[in-house]
């Protein structure tokens, strides 16, 4: 599948899926940004592309087939743009944000990895003031294939004689001890300080939670540690972000404060993420969503899609220098005055989606490897 192009084996072997809404512009600008690296660097990368989504359920009738989960297995690396559907509907019964669900669940991927990057062209674009966001260097590890979205039992039911639904709330004690290791790990190499979020005070399996990471914490004397419960870290996310360094906390939980951390960087446009597991194989994809009002407008931000693929050089392929020169080149374009709609000043004009791209291209000026 990923394998070959044409006669020539690729070093490097990715599975674009773009998904719906805005997904396809993005990862477009995305690819040609890694065609850029691996020209200037002396890099070969195969790309595969694959339905999912809404698309996959209009051309086949279900989110994702077992084929394309075959390939992203086959392959090094999942660049994904976004699933979904104005209002998150359902489509003849079927929900396109589930073929993500379904690739974190098969590909065994249990951390997703959001960070925070504060570019200062840009820093204006944020409602939070420049003074608290200046200095902030925070990640979220997010715990992936637990908790509410996955439990069972779940669905629909009668509760004397009324109608009802519910979830469930389940951690497993592996499932929180691996991610609480994966972050102590990470703060060490960072700057040793780790925040645990959860609602310990009201939820049973929060107050496992915490009780376990309690124990974790222990193996990792080196490392601060504390523990907040998540509504005051919601609050203290926009008031003194610069508190918090490696932040680790449930599925929903992570799923809802990554968004609200998409404020400090002034727009969700901006924000990457990385999902791994126990490998290098990994799926990224901004955290955006699939925006169906701009779709194929060309006014969508792809600076998120092509930071993940920065993440992807870094985590998944061990390339800092290749990481490290988009991530330059992006801050270089902002730096021109570059912005797209969603980070421009108020009275500023603003460029589209492939011009976005084409200023980051044309900012990798970095030497071929020798």
């Amino acid at each position: 599948f990923c394998r070959i192009i044409g006669t020539v084996m690729a070093s490097h072997n990715i599975l674009l899926a773009p998904g719906d809404g805005i997904g396809p512009e993005v990862v477009g600008q995305t690819r040609q940004v890694l065609e850029a690296v691996g020209e200037r660097f002396g890099h070969e990368f195969a790309f595969e592309s694959a339905l999912v989504g809404a698309a996959a359920i209009a051309a086949e009738g279900i989110e994702i087939t077992d084929e394309v989960v075959d390939r992203a297995r086959a392959c090094d690396a999942v660049l994904l743009g976004a699933c979904g559907v104005a209002g998150g509907a359902a489509i003849n019964g079927r929900h396109p944000e589930r073929a993500v669900l379904r690739l974190r669940t098969e590909l065994a991927l249990w951390t997703n990895i959001r960070p925070v990057q504060i570019f200062e062209p840009i820093i204006d674009s944020s409602p939070v003031k420049p003074e608290i966001l200046r200095g902030v260097d925070m990640v979220v590890l997010r715990e992936l294939t637990g908790g509410v979205y996955y439990a069972e039992p779940r669905g629909r039911l009668t509760v004397d004689g009324e109608p009802a639904a519910r979830d469930t709330m389940l951690y497993r004690r592996s499932e929180v001890e691996r991610i609480g290791h994966r972050a102590f790990q990470m703060a060490r190499r960072r700057r040793g300080k780790v925040t645990s979020v959860d609602k310990q005070n009201v939820l049973e399996s929060s107050a496992y939670w915490h009780e376990v990471m309690t124990e974790v914490a222990a193996q990792y004397p080196d490392v601060e540690m504390d523990q907040i419960l998540v509504d005051a870290f919601a609050m203290r996310l926009i008031l003194s972000p610069r508190d918090f360094d490696v932040v680790v906390t449930t599925n929903m939980f992570g799923d809802i404060i990554t968004d609200e951390m998409a404020v400090l960087s002034a727009s969700l446009g901006m924000m990457p993420s990385a999902s791994l597991g126990d490998s290098s194989r990994g799926l990224y994809e901004p955290i955006h969503g699939a925006a169906p009002d701009i779709a194929g407008q060309g006014l969508a931000n792809p600076i998120g899609a092509i930071l993940s693929a920065a993440m992807m050089l870094r985590l998944s392929f061990d390339l800092e220098a290749e990481a490290q020169a988009i991530e330059d080149a992006v801050s270089a374009a902002l730096d021109a005055g570059y912005r797209t709609a969603d980070i421009k000043e108020a009275g500023s004009s603003h460029v589209g989606t492939s011009d976005m791209g084409e200023a980051i291209i044309a900012r990798l000026g970095v030497p071929a490897a020798a």
